[in-house]
């Protein structure tokens, strides 16, 4: 998640501007400046290597947790180490506050973007999460979130845990990729363009496409278990990251009203049902989510005040969803259970 931008040498990111920005200019996606895959091969110069790349995530940011959601799944905990940063940043960004020093205990670093500048000294463009960081070298490797949890899923097999599910199957990744596609222009994008519309007309064009794209997975979900085939795959990983947002925030705060997720029947089965599938539900903290959007994003929400609602328990009742029959892990088998240090707060789940 990166501040609004109109392109990669946008001023956003700098210190002394962006969170008040929002919702007063333009918004455009930016796109990921640093691109360099990690890979089988190491092609770009960085060789897949267990234990050698940590994963900066904020639990907050829907793009970044499809990373959090990718790496259980594939049971990459110990090959690629996890960074959490604290969902309040400051206009230097995503810091790593949550530590009681302050600082990220492997790279020592207080500021992501301290990573950004020892990639590429004296950039001064947005700092977005997932990043991939070198934990030798301290640089930044890749901050293209459309890819990373591609190449998890296809690069790294090697490492994968012995049961992972295969996410990005090469017989449906045509299927996936149309999918994909739609989801993202329409939903995982569209309620930030709603979000940060500045003009009523740039709103509701945002607002229909959101609606639009929720009811046609609506009718495709209707029945089938999944978005493709019947297992869980990226497709499924990239709208459920957006859904489960839309309640406690995308509703209220970035006004895309017209109904609740929970209004949806089809919908909020599906989503439960992912949400309560090993390796979803156990990486969302609702906490980080909402004191994330209502305090960081100043320019919409000027008090900073954090709603109390909605209601989180609906998250864990039953949804039925079995009956449409449906494999979630192919041939595979459910991931570990969470592990102590990377477990959300209590305080995040319903």
């Amino acid at each position: 998640m990166s501040r609004p931008e109109e392109d990669d040498s946008d001023t956003a990111g700098r210190e002394g501007s962006g969170n008040a920005e929002y919702g007063h200019r333009p918004f455009k996606r930016g796109r990921s400046h640093f691109v360099d895959r990690v890979t089988r091969d190491g092609r770009d110069g960085w060789p897949v290597e267990y234990g050698r790349y940590r994963l900066v995530v904020s639990r907050a940011c829907p793009w970044a947790s499809r990373a959090l959601v990718s790496r259980r799944l594939l049971g990459l905990d110990d090959a690629l180490s996890l960074a959490v940063a604290d969902p309040i940043q400051d206009d230097r960004s995503w810091r790593f506050t949550l530590h009681p020093d302050g600082r990220d205990p492997v790279l020592g670093i207080r500021y992501l973007a301290e990573a950004y500048e020892a990639r590429e000294p004296g950039y001064s463009g947005g700092v977005s999460v997932p990043a991939i960081v070198d934990v030798p070298s301290g640089e930044l490797v890749t901050n293209d979130f459309q890819r990373i949890t591609l190449d998890l899923a296809t690069e790294w097999r090697e490492l994968h845990r012995a049961g992972a599910p295969d996410l990005y199957p090469e017989e449906r990744r045509d299927e996936i990729d149309e999918v994909m596609d739609a989801v993202y222009r329409d939903l995982n994008n569209g309620v930030y363009r709603a979000g940060f519309a500045t003009g009523q007309r740039e709103y509701e064009d945002a607002h229909r496409d959101v609606f639009r794209r929720l009811d046609l997975l609506s009718g495709r979900l209707a029945d089938r278990r999944y978005l493709v085939g019947d297992t869980i795959t990226e497709a499924d990983i990239r709208l459920f990251t957006t859904l489960v947002r839309f309640d406690a925030v995308y509703h209220g705060h970035f006004k895309c009203n017209r109904n609740k997720l929970i209004e949806d029947p089809v919908l909020w089965a599906y989503a439960r049902d992912l949400f309560q599938t090993p390796g979803f539900g156990d990486t969302v903290d609702f906490d980080h989510i909402k004191r994330h959007y209502y305090i960081v994003q100043s320019g919409i929400n000027p008090t900073g005040i954090v709603p109390v609602g909605p209601d989180l328990s609906g998250w864990l009742t039953p949804h039925h969803r079995e009956q449409l029959g449906g494999r979630p892990f192919g041939d595979g088998t459910p991931p570990e259970p969470v592990r102590r240090g990377e477990a959300v707060p209590e305080a995040g789940r319903p």
